[in-house]
């Protein structure tokens, strides 16, 4: 019983600096081989200063083999100084302990050994299989030429004893490497897919950047297109709209610098004006494709908390889908928008009467990278979902094939507070 609460003993007294080497391994993703070494270092020190610290009146023969396990790591898992430095505590420790009679000379001849033959094997590039059974067998060796001097049981005794305690040593030796090269394997793993999953956050953000450029600058070839610069009256009404959505590009390009989170920075905004700012941007495309557009201006004033530019921006995702939803076979192609104030809710409705989606497109349209077009990103549905979210809304979408679409954007309404602003 007392063998087992030794042995309890000692693994905890070896495994808590190693646990804390890999916790510290795990928390700060730490890949530098040089700063890995220097804490698995101080990890072994400290389970050689645990081990001496609780030896004293325990079975001599046993925590003597016990306090190599730190050195055998050492010979696997770290570079020879390291090995050097444990190898002369181990010898000074035996040397001043008054309980161990064993000459120091030979102390060092064995440690001088360890030292030489694990170092030409690591270097040699053998397993660590190899080394560490290298190292039990000339242990087993030494250990039983030096127990008569330690031991004053018989002779067959004391070699029970030895084969009892080196498979110990064997055993937790095993154990201890096992899961400490597991370990550091799954944190290798973790920290793997830790920079794939940054990768493709990346990733993410370049296709968002793609996507959310064409926008403005697929509107800015559409105007410069229908630009005849002997109309002057033209011209001046299309190069304000260039700039505007030349300017709401360079806002996108800042925003995805960081590429977290889409900043949302609300004002009191009048949602015809924002739909009829929209509208006209959009104008040229609907005029290129043949669509007609079936929206009736209001001059009622409806305000809404929320981000121009971002709502803007969804707006035109939606729009340019409808229009390049449309179905070629049709010859009235159009596009309505209705506005609808209900309660507490601000209702907008976009149909399209284009190609339409089949229920398979439907459940996965708002999936990150799904699209049915050829050179889309499948990241503007989901982009508009994660603005009209951070508006407190939501964003829906009903489509039957060939036939419909109809995008639903609800946002919160609160008469009051808008009143109050002014």
């Amino acid at each position: 019983m007392q063998i087992i609460s030794e042995m309890i003993l000692d693994m905890i007294c070896i495994l808590f600096p190693l646990t804390v080497y890999i916790i510290f391994l795990a928390y700060f993703r730490n890949r530098d081989e040089k700063k890995k070494e220097i804490f698995l270092e101080i990890a072994l020190y400290s389970s050689i200063y645990l081990l001496i610290k609780f030896s004293s009146g325990r079975l001599l023969v046993y925590p003597m083999i016990i306090l190599n396990i730190p050195l055998l790591i050492s010979y696997i898992k770290t570079n020879r100084r390291v090995s050097f430095i444990i190898s002369i505590i181990l010898v000074i420790y035996y040397y001043v302990n008054k309980e161990v009679n064993i000459d120091i000379i030979y102390l060092i001849i064995e440690y001088f050994i360890y030292y030489i033959g694990c170092s030409y094997l690591y270097l040699k590039k053998y397993s660590r299989t190899i080394i560490m059974s290298f190292f039990i067998i000339i242990k087993s060796f030494i250990i039983s030429l030096e127990t008569p001097f330690i031991l004053t049981n018989e002779l067959i005794t004391n070699y029970l004893v030895i084969i009892v305690i080196m498979g110990v040593f064997t055993i937790i030796g095993y154990t201890i490497l096992f899961l400490l090269n597991k370990s550091e394997d799954i944190i290798d793993l973790n920290n793997v897919v830790h920079e794939l999953e940054k990768e493709k956050k990346l990733r993410e953000s370049l296709f968002k950047i793609t996507h959310e450029v064409k926008n403005p600058i697929a509107v800015c070839k559409g105007y410069l297109d229908m630009i005849d610069y002997s109309d002057i009256e033209k011209i001046k009404k299309y190069i304000p709209i260039i700039k505007d959505e030349i300017s709401r590009t360079l806002i996108l390009m800042d925003d995805f610098l960081d590429y977290t989170k889409i900043q949302i920075e609300k004002d009191i905004v009048d949602i015809y004006i924002l739909l009829e700012d929209t509208i006209d941007i959009m104008q040229p495309l609907f005029k290129k494709n043949h669509i007609r557009l079936d929206y009736t201006d209001k001059d009622d004033e409806l305000y809404l908390n929320l981000d121009y530019n971002r709502m803007k921006q969804v707006l035109v995702n939606i729009l340019k889908n409808s229009i390049e939803a449309k179905d070629n076979k049709k010859k009235d192609k159009y596009i309505k928008i209705d506005v609808i104030k209900k309660n507490d809710e601000i209702i907008i409705k976009i149909k399209d009467n284009g190609i339409g989606m089949d229920s398979k497109t439907l459940k996965r349209i708002s999936e990150m990278f799904y699209t049915t077009k050829e050179k889309g990103t499948g990241l503007g549905v989901a982009l508009s979902k994660e603005i009209i979210k951070q508006h407190d809304g939501n964003i829906t979408y009903t489509s039957v094939k060939n036939k419909y679409t109809i995008t639903t954007i609800v946002l919160p309404y609160n008469k009051k507070n808008y009143i109050s602003s002014f």
